[in-house]
């Protein structure tokens, strides 16, 4: 159980540094529920993130099975506020979708590797 944990806080960080290093190299990132949604739906989006720690779930329950049917990787992360601070948000965000990680593309290709 433990090692689930460690395994857990380890993707987390990996997503985050992702996420910072695209943001840092001009990316196109959505930053919210309704922004990831429609870059589902539009096909635009690469990779979506969400926080656990959303309350009340059923704000982003849908996120994932959209993902599904569009075949975009989808992650979960533990926290709402360091998803914000990873994309350069000083609140939290509860969901983001990467849509060009312009030249971090290896960086987001290995970690959407690590997620299947």
């Amino acid at each position: 159980m433990a090692d689930e944990a460690g395994e857990k806080k380890d993707l987390d960080t990996q997503v985050f540094s992702v996420l910072e290093k695209i943001r840092a190299k001009g990316g196109a990132i959505r930053k919210g529920v309704n922004e990831a949604t429609k870059a589902l739906e539009r096909s635009q989006a690469k990779l979506v993130v969400a926080a656990s720690d959303v309350s009340p779930k059923e704000i982003i329950m849908h996120l994932s099975p959209l993902s599904k049917d569009k075949s975009v990787p989808y992650v979960e992360v533990k926290s709402r506020s360091e998803l914000g601070k990873a994309v350069g948000l000083s609140v939290p965000t509860s969901a983001i979708a990467v849509i060009n990680a312009g030249e971090e593309m290896h960086a987001l290709e290995d970690l959407v590797r690590k997620l299947k």
